[in-house]
């Protein structure tokens, strides 16, 4: 029971952490929100709504905020101070925090972990080696059609860890890239090579606590910068929501083959998770298989996560952050949500920041999220690859994605970029 009204901190900057303090700052429980480090559209003095500029990585200057500012509860936005082991240095100080511990968060944090943690437990997934050598890796994958494998960084990597090659020639070069040259840094020069599997992609997410967990909710995201899944992947440049092939017989082998039994492996291995587990599945002919495990929100997922959640997000993370969750308290919609990401020219390679936005007044009354966005002297720029996204929300998904583009097209930037068929499979698949 929520006796008074409550300080958060939310940390990150991005579409997602805007998308959340949206969310949170809705609920009647909610006194002051503050967000570390923020952008240049979440902070907002009428809602008592603050950016915080603090290094996300120096945890004792967060946690010394988080005292002086009587924050209530934690909100962990990306997956680096997760990983770094963030929640188990706040909770042995006595404070609240959303998200799963160090050992948890493994199963982001180290692919090969948690390839090895699927194979042990017999959760579904592509057949996979690991390797530390790029003769062996190489070696191994020249018994291959190059287009039938996938090469994955073992670490984080900022969304750009996973290769799709075409060629003998480009397989080698990435496992020299990740194991000798070391692109992704030195701790992160182990790579898993697996095999490629087809179908349509989705990600799953569901509230757990320990063995409990919320219904899950469905988001299909676009990766690559082009129209027609072409061009080079990046972090989402768009998504949609529900999938046009998600029922219920779907979404219980989901859970029955992957979801339970993912979480109660996390509880044998004393890794038991507590947050939001984010299950990147793709749908083959044989059956949902796991790609990848996120121990965080998604971004673009989070943009329309939020919308579709009917419940107190507040209650949710305050509840999992002390243990008592109540699943039954995640309650999910199932309207029709469209989310389209405008882009700086360039992006996901080298890009110009420091572009005046315009347009956002005219755009008041459509569900816009910053992500790379700076104010400076009440004025709005470019501060990042991902910049700016519209929700749009419709009795179909026409009329979401039509509303999603008609917010879009009254924001504008010096050589701005968006992909114009976001949600579009969900209308030619059916």
């Amino acid at each position: 029971m929520i006796n008074r009204k409550n300080n958060i901190l939310i940390l990150g900057s991005g579409g997602r952490e805007h998308a959340l303090v949206k969310k949170i700052s809705s609920s009647n429980n909610i006194y002051k929100t503050f967000v570390c480090p923020g952008n240049g559209g979440i902070s907002n003095a009428k809602l008592n709504i603050f950016n915080v500029n603090i290094d996300l990585s120096n945890l004792d200057d967060l946690i010394s905020f988080v005292s002086t500012e009587n924050i209530d509860l934690t909100i962990v936005g990306p997956e680096q101070p997760l990983v770094d082991g963030i929640v188990d240095k706040f909770k042995k100080k006595g404070l609240n925090i959303f998200g799963p511990s160090k050992n948890a968060s493994r199963i982001e944090g180290s692919k090969i972990w948690a390839y090895k943690l699927m194979k042990k437990y017999n959760i579904p997934c592509p057949k996979s080696e690991v390797f530390e050598k790029s003769e062996l890796a190489q070696n191994y994958a020249r018994n291959f059609n190059p287009n039938d494998l996938v090469l994955k960084a073992d670490g984080l990597a900022g969304g750009k860890g996973v290769f799709l090659p075409k060629t003998e020639d480009e397989i080698n070069k990435t496992i020299e890239a990740i194991i000798e040259k070391k692109i992704f840094g030195s701790h992160n020069s182990k790579l898993l090579i697996s095999d490629r599997i087809f179908g349509p992609e989705v990600s799953v997410f569901a509230f757990v606590d320990g063995d409990n967990s919320s219904e899950l909710a469905a988001v299909c995201d676009y990766k690559r910068i082009f129209e027609n899944d072409k061009g080079p992947n990046t972090g989402g440049v768009g998504a949609y929501s529900p999938p046009e092939f998600w029922d219920k017989k779907l979404e219980d082998k989901i859970k029955d083959e992957i979801l339970y039994p993912t979480i109660n492996a996390l509880e044998l291995e004393n890794s038991s998770y507590s947050g939001l587990l984010y299950i990147g599945i793709m749908v083959t002919k044989t059956g949902p298989q796991v790609i990848e495990y996120n121990c965080r929100f998604g971004d673009p997922e989070t943009q329309i996560l939020m919308s579709k959640l009917d419940s107190d997000l507040f209650e949710i993370c305050m509840d999992i952050s002390k243990n008592h969750f109540d699943p039954n308290k995640v309650v999910w919609n199932n309207k029709n949500f469209c989310f389209v990401m405008m882009t700086a020219d360039g992006y996901p390679g080298d890009y110009e920041t420091g572009k005046l936005i315009s347009g956002l007044e005219n755009a008041r009354d459509y569900n816009i999220i910053h992500s790379g966005t700076k104010k400076v002297d009440k004025k709005i720029f470019t501060n990042g690859g991902r910049v700016i996204g519209v929700v749009g929300e419709g009795s179909s998904m026409e009329e979401a994605i039509k509303h999603s583009y008609k917010g879009i097209k009254k924001i504008s930037f010096k050589n701005s970029f968006y992909r114009k068929d976001i949600g579009k499979r969900a209308i030619n698949d059916k």
